[in-house]
């Protein structure tokens, strides 16, 4: 693709109709390459909002950084709903690769306009059992997207999107470029329905004491049953993505009424393992991993 802008170098930031001439680019690029989301949150969002401890920072990270690019892709709920599976660990491993490519091209793209930039892998620790030991990675996504105006942190602690509620995974790329910040949701998108802390395998999601709160989260716990499920070969457990109501890709899949379903899962398991409500989640469990839901705890 061939830029109108030629390399526009920062220094000419000050000229907002080339700053939004850029940032109508980089939908226009990223959308091209395969992004479903896209985002920018000026660095300020960091300090002002004070949740994210400032070592966490993107401009302490890279001093450089003015914006941060936030990119999300979408996870199949058909294929979520079959968790956990070897078909839904390719699934999150095939986004990570897609994400972490497009960050890189993007970045790539802003560079050989002049816009220095760096992409920010989607993960970025080398394995659960690191995770374990220091449950930190050195930056956060999902602060980032939700400063980008992509949607709200529910009860879960995940973020929340219109599109596909917590079924997204997210990639940031930091640019020196001078960026407006896309405008935040007018109204949170968690209804409180507690799904998720209901069907928590290990319960590592416990109701807050005050209303309005996030839920308790015991990352160790959480760390664990990731461990397991990747020894498996069937990781990650999403159960949390899985569960939640919100997000328009139900009414694509035509599973918008499926809360119950969800909550009574593993008790009817437990009675009939080839309950033919959840026969074909079963096949794809069954298959592929070392996965016994028999013996799930």
């Amino acid at each position: 693709m061939t830029s109108r802008l030629g390399n526009l170098r920062p220094d000419d930031g000050d000229d907002h109709a080339s700053m939004e001439d850029l940032r109508r680019e980089i939908i226009s690029y990223a959308g091209e390459q395969g992004a479903d989301l896209i985002g920018f949150a000026r660095v300020e969002k960091w300090p002002e909002a004070a949740e994210v401890p400032p070592e966490f920072w993107p401009q302490a990270l890279w001093p450089p950084a003015r914006t941060v690019i936030v990119l999300g892709m979408g996870l199949p709920l058909p294929i979520v709903e079959t968790t956990p599976s070897a078909i839904h660990m390719e699934l999150y491993n095939t986004c990570n690769r897609e994400l972490d490519g497009l960050a890189y091209r993007l970045a790539s793209w802003l560079n050989r306009r002049g816009c220095a930039s760096i992409f920010f892998p989607r993960d970025c620790y080398g394995s659960i059992k690191i995770l374990m030991e220091k449950p930190f990675a050195a930056f956060g996504h999902v602060p980032a997207a939700q400063y980008a105006g992509l949607g709200t942190v529910g009860l879960s602690r995940l973020l929340l999107t219109p599109a596909f509620g917590p079924r997204v995974r997210f990639v940031s790329v930091f640019t020196e470029a001078d960026l407006e910040n896309s405008p935040l949701p007018e109204k949170e998108l968690c209804i409180r329905c507690r799904a998720c802390i209901k069907c928590c395998p290990p319960g590592a999601l416990k109701y807050p004491a005050s209303p309005g709160e996030l839920a308790v989260y015991d990352k160790i716990a959480c760390a664990r049953r990731a461990d397991e499920l990747t020894r498996r070969r069937c990781y990650p457990c999403g159960i949390c993505s899985k569960v939640c109501p919100v997000g328009e890709d139900r009414k694509l899949f035509k599973a918008v009424k499926r809360t119950e379903k969800y909550l009574r899962e593993r008790e009817l398991l437990k009675k009939e393992p080839d309950h033919p409500d959840y026969r074909g989640w079963e096949h794809f469990r069954r298959y592929g991993s070392w996965y016994n839901n028999e013996n799930d705890e």
